[in-house]
Order: C-alpha cells, then structure tokens, then sequence
C-alpha cells in the first residue's frame, strides 16, 4: 500500500480480497436473511394451517394464533390508524383489559356452540382468543397514533 496526497491506495491483490470478501458479506447477508424469512414463513404457515384443523400441538396452534393477532392488528392499523383512547395510561389499561374481555366472549360463544352441537374451533376457547386479542393489542398500543 502506498501512500499520495494523505490518501491511502491499495495496490493489485488488496484490492481483489476487499472486493471479494465485500461480494460474501453482502451477498451472504442477503441469502441468510431469504433463510431465515423463509423459515419464518414456514413455521408461521404451518401454525396457522393448524389452527384451522385440529392440531396435535397446541403450542403451533397457540404461535398461528398469535400471527393471526399480528396480521389482524397490521390491518386494524391500515382501517383505523389512530386509537380512539388518547390517554397514554388508558392505552396501558386497555392492553390487559381488552384480551381478557375477547378471551371472555369468544368462550362463551364457544360455550354457546358447544350446547347447540356445533362444531368448535380453537379460537373458541379462552386461552386461544386471548393470545390472538393480546398480539392485534400489543400492535395497535405500538404503532396507533
């Protein structure tokens, strides 16, 4: 390497290692990022497929659900931008307190289709409607204005 005018210039071989391990890094970066997005992808849709069926696992059911909030909240946000509770200690409040109120309802709607004989889903249940109404809450106290 020499050195003109306080710059320096790297000559032949340096310059060719930079470039390559600049190509890797970069091009490397990119296909680790496809991966792991394509992982997650294909662990999210097969969790969601299975809170559809009947799933052996309720902890992948218990994942689509809370992808499901995640999407419900993202378009929540794209219908309604902004929240209707300004109070900064009320959108608090209403995080604990609206999952809970979701979870409530959807159990008894289940409870009410279970008596009638019909057929239940999981977002039927408490525990399933309250992640699926914590994640659409967790989203919309993040990102409502």
């Amino acid at each position: 390497m020499s050195i003109r005018h306080g710059l320096s210039v790297k000559t032949g071989g340096e310059n060719d290692m930079e470039f390559l391990f600049e190509i890797l890094i970069q091009y490397g970066g990119e296909i680790l990022i496809q991966l792991l997005i394509e992982t997650a992808a294909e662990i999210g849709l097969h969790s969601m497929g299975e809170t559809f069926s009947k799933p052996k696992n309720p902890v992948i059911a218990t994942i689509g659900f809370a992808l499901w909030g995640l999407a419900a909240g993202g378009l929540s946000l794209l219908l309604f931008p902004s929240s209707p509770i300004t109070n900064p200690d009320w959108r608090r409040i209403n995080v604990i307190v609206t999952p809970f109120v979701a979870g409530g309802v959807m159990a008894v709607i289940g409870s009410l289709r279970r008596r009638k004989g019909l057929s239940l889903i999981r977002l039927d249940r408490f525990g399933y409607a309250y992640v699926f109404a914590l994640v659409m809450a967790l989203v919309r106290f993040r990102w409502a204005g």
